[in-house]
């Protein structure tokens, strides 16, 4: 795909603890350190999303049933982890929208994105120009 369109722009949702040593204890991490250093590794735009805890917003309901339930009984504790770690926590309006805002970064920026990051992109820009990082 890269060939036919260079300017492609690829986001891969990871999560935060992912490893990009590849070294770490968890293997899980380090199968997503893996993954991501492999996409930085070819020749597209490829921006790497590291969110901690992700707020489901407008009745989005999880798949998986272990999310579903942990939600159901965390859900409350959001607003105090929000005030306490906001480095660590989102929104999925932030999540989209900074997916989208990426595609107008043309590779500029860095490629890897924690939850600041991606809220300060996911947030409406009342210009309606693109969030600096």
């Amino acid at each position: 795909m890269s060939a036919h369109n260079p300017s492609l722009t690829f986001v891969y949702v990871s999560g935060e603890g992912t490893d990009s040593t590849e070294a770490g204890r968890s293997m899980w991490a380090r199968v997503k350190g893996r993954t991501e250093n492999t996409l930085l590794a070819m020749p597209f735009h490829a921006y790497l999303f590291r969110p901690g805890f992700i707020r489901p917003q407008r009745g989005a309901v999880s798949r998986t049933a272990a999310y579903r339930q942990l939600y159901r009984l965390t859900s409350w504790l959001y607003p105090l982890l929000h005030r306490l770690a906001p480095g660590h926590t989102t929104t999925i309006e932030h999540l989209g929208r900074a997916m989208i805002a990426v595609a107008a970064l043309d590779g500029h920026g860095p490629h890897v994105l924690h939850s600041p990051a991606i809220n300060r992109l996911g947030t409406p820009a009342a210009t309606g120009a693109a969030p600096e990082l």
